[in-house]
């Protein structure tokens, strides 16, 4: 697998590559230190299967830089590694349809669970941000989405008239448990399920919200459950 790590701090990007060699994976990694570059190596290499980019770094202004990013490149999975520890980060950072966000301050180990995560096909949120903001203040609402597909999939997600009635209990854990930053495998085993029975239970679920993608389920979950499920442990 071929990953872009994009960001204008050499320590950062080595860090990554160490830490990705942990991962006893054959990836091919690829730098970039500006937007322009990150740019000129996804045109190069088309077929490059993960991004790691910063908010901010030259060329790349933070949301703006996202949104440029999905437009050109719709079809390359994006994670953020941002010095930024708050939901409200997070949430606008999935508004552009990331499928991860990883603190700079994370260890080795945390770094590690989210790379193996998003290579395998999932999302990962850290949850320590999403509960630690949760119980100071609600979601905040969404700003400026990349298109009209994802204004949809982002006013589905946080909609607070949504009708969770047609929702099995199964399926209402699975989405608790989704806002509070799980990850399906986590998910299953707190649920005591197989991943694959998560993941349908996870699919009834958006087929019935109509929420039309990964990253809006994670927004939906954030913003509906997250808040309740930090209050409820007291």
């Amino acid at each position: 697998m071929k990953v872009l790590i994009a960001d204008d701090h050499w320590v950062v990007r080595q860090s990554l590559k160490q830490v990705m060699r942990r991962l006893h994976q054959a990836l091919e990694t690829y730098e970039a230190e500006t937007f322009d570059e990150a740019a000129a190596m996804l045109v190069e290499h088309d077929d490059i299967d993960l991004m790691l980019v910063d908010l901010v770094m030259p060329g790349f202004d933070a949301f703006d830089g996202l949104r440029r990013l999905r437009a050109s490149f719709p079809d390359v999975p994006v994670v953020v590694v941002s010095v930024h520890e708050d939901v409200d980060h997070v949430l606008r950072s999935v508004e552009q349809g990331v499928i991860g966000y990883i603190p700079k301050s994370s260890g080795g180990p945390e770094i590690e669970r989210a790379l193996e995560r998003v290579l395998a096909g999932e999302v990962s949120f850290p949850r320590r941000i999403i509960e630690r903001s949760a119980s100071a203040q609600p979601p905040a609402p969404p700003r400026a989405p990349a298109s009209a597909e994802a204004t949809t999939a982002v006013a589905a997600a946080i909609d607070p008239e949504r009708d969770l009635d047609a929702l099995t209990a199964r399926e209402r854990g699975v989405l608790s448990l989704l806002g509070r930053g799980y990850s399906v495998k986590r998910i299953a085993e707190e649920l005591e399920l197989s991943s694959q029975t998560v993941r349908v239970h996870l699919g009834n679920a958006m087929r019935k919200l109509n929420i039309r993608d990964r990253s809006a389920a994670v927004h939906y979950a954030i913003s509906r459950f997250g808040a309740a499920a930090t209050a409820g442990r007291g």
